[in-house]
């Protein structure tokens, strides 16, 4: 958002250095190149997500809101720089970035622009997935090409669309899913699931204005990837009673976004939800789904709070860029999520036990503030108990 007034399979972990409008790619998986998402063999799979990098030329894109005796050094390399540290300290599992990753108007070569964002994850070898703001596309590619230029840079599982939408809205549709652990009773299931929507850049419907939103083509797809994701962990071998977590990422806040005051919510408000200007209903289609526990978007750099509304945590991860709004004062961050496998009677590692998060400010120390819970297995146990016998 620019400043307001204008399945799965692991790459090394190793810290160095669709169908739509006749387009369609290839899975990574088809053309042979074997990538593998699973949880450690301590239980724990950890994301970082990346909000709203705006990047621009580099070295020459200059900061904004820092206090005014930090503005002659500061510029795109102090985001670069910010990556490279949230990677050092936090090593994660995944990386996740929500959108704007480029500030399109002041980025010359979108290409180059799009590279240079995200060479710290690529140069960590670990893999990495994007979606789209309503900024990357303002430079030289379309939403499309800056989609197809994100696919084809190296250790990233992003995809363009889902080969099998034969007809969906947007770029960078998509799921991944998240291995148990090898030798245990559920290697061979998805114990977590991954969503990643376009949630488009500016409305085109000429009587409503604002920000776009997740069409009804996303939702169906979504709907039908959740149900075979559910029917697949329910059955043998290792059968579950219900779905496995899943987490969804996009980059504009749903309009549920403000159902939250101080009084509910872990983090800060600091200004308005700027979400679409009509309601899409994709926050219900979540809810009847029954997996998503958690969404992490973008968009408002100066909100990093989450709140729980119908079983769903609504998750900001705060502005990361410094080539974006921001507050003087107010240190850029970043998010971490990690989900942590319960263990059986028998020692092993079974399901998805709980989901925390914290986030991480770009100060001195990367200090950790908010840590919280997101999810756990045994609080929507007890809750699903009281609702059933509420009902007698």
């Amino acid at each position: 958002m620019a400043k307001k007034n204008t399945s799965s399979f692991s790459l090394p972990r190793c810290f160095g250095a669709v169908i739509f409008s006749l387009c369609f790619f290839l899975p990574k998986s088809v053309l042979g190149v074997k990538q593998e998402l699973r949880f450690r063999k301590n239980g724990e799979f950890k994301i970082l997500q990346v909000a709203d990098m705006h990047y621009g030329n580099g070295k020459t894109t200059s900061c904004l809101d820092v206090f005014p005796n930090q503005m002659r050094t500061c510029s795109d390399l102090n985001t670069t720089a910010f990556v490279e540290r949230m990677i050092r300290a936090e090593n994660p599992d995944f990386i996740v970035f929500t959108g704007d990753n480029i500030f399109g108007f002041d980025a010359t070569d979108a290409a180059k622009s799009l590279s240079a964002a995200f060479q710290p994850a690529i140069a960590s070898n670990i893999p990495w997935a994007a979606v789209l703001g309503n900024h990357d596309q303002e430079s030289t590619l379309s939403r499309e090409g800056v989609m197809k230029h994100i696919v084809g840079l190296k250790n990233t599982l992003s995809q363009v669309n889902p080969a099998e939408a034969h007809i969906i809205d947007g770029f960078g549709n998509y799921n991944l899913e998240i291995g148990g652990i090898k030798g245990s009773q559920f290697e061979n299931k998805s114990a977590l699931n991954l969503y990643f929507l376009d949630s488009g850049d500016y409305s085109t419907v000429s009587a409503i204005p604002g920000y776009g939103w997740i069409k009804p083509s996303q939702q169906l797809w979504f709907q039908r990837t959740s149900a075979k994701l559910r029917r697949a962990y329910m059955r043998q071998p290792e059968a579950q009673k219900g779905p496995a977590p899943g987490l969804a990422f996009f980059h504009i806040p749903l309009p549920e976004f403000a159902s939250f005051d101080s009084s509910n919510f872990t983090g800060v408000r600091q200004e308005g939800i700027s979400s679409a200007s009509v309601n899409s209903g994709f926050f219900t289609t979540m809810v009847e789904a029954g997996d998503v526990k958690a969404v992490f978007i973008g968009h408002d750099h100066l909100n990093d709070f989450c709140g729980a509304l119908t079983g769903i945590q609504l998750c900001y991860a705060g502005g990361f860029g410094y080539h974006a709004y921001g507050k003087a004062g107010w240190s850029r961050r970043a998010r971490v999520v990690v989900a942590s496998l319960e263990k059986t009677e028998q020692g092993g590692w079974g399901a998805v036990k709980s989901i925390k998060t914290w986030k991480r400010l770009d100060d001195e120390h990367l200090t950790a503030v908010d840590v919280q819970v997101l999810w756990s297995k045994r609080h929507e146990g007890v809750r699903r108990k009281k609702q059933v016998g509420g009902s007698k």
